[in-house]
């Protein structure tokens, strides 16, 4: 990645990467389970630690330019934003500017880890998501006994429905990062079923818990591997249009739908958390209408209640209501950018879990999340991060048959 790096030769540096992430291997599963907002100071310390990894070069252009463009406008969205934070820690566009550093200094120092080092972590890694997902399995069928448990233990006992609300928040983590984590298990050789374990907690804890995004997230995802997988050049293609569809018509789509009737009519049938998100929405689109081409400014959707609540939990509609046109064709064109890049002539399965990997994230960034929650953007951050280690993982040779694997491109190239 970095030119001239051999990790055969630059020994220390590559055992350095290696410990960035190894870092982010051994407490992920642990901030999965126990501390979802965890993962903004974890990804935080490895970029910290991975900071002398960070490269960028021509093949990067098509992701970092839009997003350098959403960074500067953001940042110039403050003059006009009704939203003013009352201290250092609420300036979002700070925040951002340091975050994307950090963020890709995990992924670099993935490129320039040494196989040694990397292997161990993709071991660990692929175990603990493995554990992660028994934990899940386990306290999906006893209404999340083992959370409450330790709560008491630590003499901070919780509620039993708040408990559950706290673990059915790491399934929206399990169901971002098993994509590469049940990769990297078929790849350094442990066994296969770890990924169906994953998958299992998966599915058990968001029924068990009324999560309904976790699973049609997770449906998704296979339904996106394997379409890359069967076709590798056309299917990152598809999704590449997709994305930029989302973002760039979301809008219009809602407003379609109010316009015909069927929204009204969804709306009303829907269960009440589908009909709140579907309430933030339709004042989503009525207040974009004011200024579709700046949009409100930065962190705006905050002073908008009761009619929004923190934000519209839509990705799309919050950049259009924030940032406006400028925002949306940044980050249509950031994610475009991203799915091309999965583009391949053969099959290959690091691109496979890499698709599953960001489908995922975008589910959960339309009916679920704020754009700027820094937990979030840290595990988008850290599923690039083992994507591009487990892309860079040779298979092991099984049955006599090798596995090829893509050792270029400092994400997805």
């Amino acid at each position: 990645m970095t030119p001239g790096f051999d990790p055969r030769i630059d020994r220390r540096h590559a055992a350095w990467c290696g410990a960035v992430l190894m870092t982010a291997a051994v407490l992920a599963p642990l901030f999965g389970w126990l501390a979802p907002l965890g993962f903004a100071p974890l990804a935080a310390l490895a970029g910290v630690i991975g900071l002398k990894s960070v490269w960028l070069d021509q093949r990067d252009l098509p992701w970092a330019a839009p997003l350098l463009v959403m960074l500067c406008w953001a940042t110039l969205s403050i003059i006009w934003s009704p939203f003013r934070p009352d201290d250092l820690e609420g300036w979002t566009a700070l925040k951002l500017v340091l975050q994307a550093v950090v963020y890709w200094a995990c992924v670099c120092a993935a490129a320039q880890a040494g196989s040694d080092e990397r292997r161990a972590a993709l071991l660990v890694f692929t175990w603990g998501m493995a554990g992660l997902g028994v934990v899940f399995l386990i306290e999906g069928l006893s209404g999340a006994l083992i959370y409450q448990t330790l709560r008491n233990l630590l003499g901070d006992p919780i509620r039993p429905d708040l408990a559950a609300k706290n673990v059915a928040q790491g399934g929206f983590v399990l169901a971002v990062l098993w994509p590469p984590a049940a990769l990297a298990a078929w790849r350094i050789g442990a066994p296969r079923w770890l990924g169906l374990v994953m998958v299992a907690g998966l599915v058990v804890s968001s029924l068990a818990f009324g999560a309904d995004a976790p699973i049609l997230a997770a449906v998704l995802a296979v339904a996106a591997a394997a379409a890359v997988t069967r076709w590798p050049l056309l299917a990152p293609r598809v999704l590449a249009g997709g994305a930029a569809a989302f973002f760039l018509g979301a809008p219009m789509a809602v407003a379609a739908a109010k316009a015909s009737g069927l929204y009204a009519k969804l709306e009303a049938a829907a269960p009440l958390s589908w009909s709140q998100r579907m309430g933030y929405w339709s004042h989503a689109v009525r207040w974009i209408r004011d200024h579709p081409l700046r949009g409100w400014g930065l962190d705006a959707s905050r002073s908008f209640a009761p009619g929004i609540k923190l934000h519209p939990h839509d990705a799309a509609l919050q950049i259009w209501l924030e940032l406006g046109v400028v925002g949306a064709v940044c980050a249509a064109a950031f994610w475009a950018a991203v799915f091309l890049r999965m583009s391949r002539k053969t099959p290959n399965a690091a691109m496979a879990a890499g698709a599953a990997a960001a489908v995922s994230y975008l589910v959960f960034g339309a009916v679920s999340f704020g754009v700027w929650q820094e937990w979030w953007l840290a595990v988008g951050g850290l599923a690039a991060t083992f994507v591009l280690a487990v892309d860079r993982q040779p298979a092991l040779v099984r049955a006599g048959a090798p596995m090829r694997t893509s050792t270029t491109g400092p994400i997805l190239k």
